[in-house]
């Protein structure tokens, strides 16, 4: 199931799950639950996984909710995006991702008092967000980036090759998805550099240091966005490497644009 799940395939997904029921003594567990839930959200089927939650003859748990909304990160259903951070609130109200993604939710809608509503929440619970980071190793040394980082010694160079690679990635038409965080007003207040994901940056960097036969080996913490993982795509057919990204979900093989998980992750 989980594999069906990770090539898209729900008809053969469900197939497995309901053939449970079908054999004697075999009774699914919650495990099962949540790949039926991985399954129908990662296809953009969120209403579908909604009720199958609200149907299911157990009581949902953390990871359920976890993994619906895990699905809001790629289809940007504010709706039920919402209801799953809701409820994970509920569950685990110390998890920092779910401030954030939930933050992110109302940014994205528009609805600014919510958004900041939700950040003093997570500050009056002392709840610390986990910032994004990524590592890399090149010529025997890690080197780890942080969102919007310029404190490595090579930045200017970093810098000005990634705004090369994004060029030539344009060229052959990659587009940066928008979903702005910032109202009207922080925008004009922030230098737009600083919300460089760090997968970005190691990238850049690896690409800078090493030969060209020389493939792109990246370590995240966290889960790589929709729009990092477009431009890779178009980095790896630019640069003509393969770039491997190991992020908390699974490893990302990427080369000539496209990548091993087929877009669904």
């Amino acid at each position: 199931m989980s594999a069906c799940s990770h090539v898209g395939l729900v008809n053969e997904g469900l197939s497995y799950f309901n053939s449970m029921s079908k054999e004697p003594g075999l009774v699914p567990k919650p495990e099962h639950y949540v790949c039926v839930v991985d399954l129908l959200g990662r296809a953009g089927l969120l209403h579908r996984a909604r009720e199958f939650i609200e149907e299911m003859p157990i009581e949902p748990d953390a990871m359920i909710w976890r993994t619906l909304l895990s699905a809001w990160t790629v289809r940007k259903n504010i709706e039920i995006g919402e209801f799953a951070a809701r409820h994970l609130l509920e569950l685990e109200p110390e998890d920092s991702a779910t401030y954030v993604l939930l933050s992110n939710i109302y940014a994205v809608s528009g609805k600014w008092d919510y958004r900041d509503r939700t950040r003093q929440m997570m500050k009056e619970r002392g709840v610390k967000k986990e910032p994004g980071r990524s590592w890399i190793e090149v010529k025997n040394s890690i080197h780890a980036f942080f969102v919007g980082d310029r404190l490595h010694p090579l930045a200017k160079l970093i810098y000005d090759y990634l705004d090369d690679l994004n060029k030539r990635a344009a060229e052959i038409g990659y587009v940066k998805e928008r979903y702005n965080l910032l109202n009207d007003v922080e925008q004009g207040q922030k230098d737009p550099t600083v919300y460089i994901h760090s997968e970005k940056l190691a990238i850049t960097f690896r690409l800078l240091s090493l030969s060209n036969t020389m493939s792109v080996r990246v370590i995240k913490n966290l889960q790589v966005c929709n729009d990092c993982h477009n431009w890779i795509k178009f980095v790896s057919k630019i640069s003509n490497r393969a770039i491997v990204v190991r992020d908390a979900y699974r490893f990302h093989h990427f080369e000539g644009g496209v990548c091993s998980c087929k877009d669904y992750w």
